[in-house]
């Protein structure tokens, strides 16, 4: 089982009255800061709501577990073993003194069919965490302004297929791309109804989150054409929300580190270099490298290597620094 870890490479993206272009750089983890849309509401009836994306596959969706299992290494990997066993960590802070899970006052965030304000439980399932825990815990420390996150994540989709953006070709924009299009514009006009008491407010969408890319990985004509296929999706995510920032990350192969090759992992990750290489875009990139977040499996709830061996702390750094590289967008 090949063990995935993952560099980030952040983009900043001018906004297109200055600059006609722009790059997203994506294997499983990315980052999109996108700022300018609004509903026109008055800002003076409230604050700015600050809006932000979350969006790819299974490893957006997240599948950190969050409860001890004692029969699987001690429970060690899961949230509540790391909040019990690291008193000092970001982990342990996420719990009262009664030892219970703490709703944030200041974050919210819609999941496809669920929402309510950012605690443990916005995985895959309730009872596991993604990056959006790790990256809502970061904007929302920083900003005066309450934060919304809109997660949106189907498990086994590629951007070759299910993201296609519709300048690739004649068959259109994939059903996913469509989604997210579709569904983030649907919550910045319906925020007011689906969370009453941001009535009023005036939301800013400020950036996406991208965790995607197994599933281009895995065939080889998606693997040809992934560079192409991101270049096309980032400028089409630009026009259809408008002024864009992106942020960016890429996957780094544990089998590289031993001396192993996987072809087609490999090209994935030249076809993400190539990208942010391009002439047009350079100045507009920054790194953060996160293979350091991997957890082996005997400190982890399991041994499933494409979902981070189900490890709470890897989910929750990866979210952590996708946050922190935001902010150095934003800067």
């Amino acid at each position: 089982m090949c063990h995935y870890h993952f560099d980030c490479h952040f983009q900043k993206v001018a906004e297109p009255m200055m600059r006609s272009t722009l790059l997203f750089h994506v294997l499983l983890i990315a980052i999109v800061a996108i700022a300018g849309i609004t509903n026109g509401e008055d800002a003076a009836k409230g604050k700015t709501l600050k809006v932000f994306i979350l969006a790819g596959q299974s490893n957006m969706e997240g599948a950190g577990a969050i409860v001890s299992d004692p029969n699987r290494n001690e429970g060690r990997g899961s949230l509540e073993y790391l909040a019990t066993h690291q008193p000092d960590s970001p982990y342990a802070k996420l719990r009262n003194d009664k030892g219970e899970w703490i709703e944030r006052g200041d974050v919210w965030i819609h999941y496809l069919d669920r929402k309510g304000k950012l605690k443990p439980g916005y995985g895959a399932r309730e009872d596991r965490i993604g990056p959006e825990l790790g990256f809502g815990t970061v904007v929302g420390d920083h900003f005066n302004e309450p934060v919304l996150l809109i997660k949106l994540a189907w498990g086994g989709k590629s951007l070759a297929v299910d993201f296609r953006p519709p300048s690739v070709g004649d068959d259109g924009p994939g059903v996913y791309y469509k989604e997210v299009v579709t569904r983030t514009r649907e919550l910045m006009q319906n925020f007011g109804t689906e969370f009453p008491e941001l009535a009023g407010m005036k939301p800013e969408l400020v950036g996406l989150g991208w965790h995607q890319g197994w599933n281009d990985r895995i065939n080889q004509g998606f693997n040809d054409a992934y560079e192409e296929n991101m270049d096309h999706f980032i400028r089409d995510i630009q026009t259809r929300l408008e002024r864009t920032q992106f942020a960016r990350c890429h996957c780094r192969n544990r089998d590289e580190w031993l001396g192993r090759k996987a072809s087609r992992a490999l090209s994935l990750m030249k076809a993400q270099a190539a990208v942010a290489q391009r002439e047009e875009f350079k100045g507009n990139v920054a790194f953060v490298g996160t293979k350091t977040f991997y957890r082996a499996p005997e400190e982890s709830p399991s041994g499933q290597g494409y979902h981070w061996n189900s490890n709470a702390e890897t989910y929750y750094l990866i979210g952590e620094h996708m946050g922190k590289a935001m902010l150095g967008l934003l800067d």
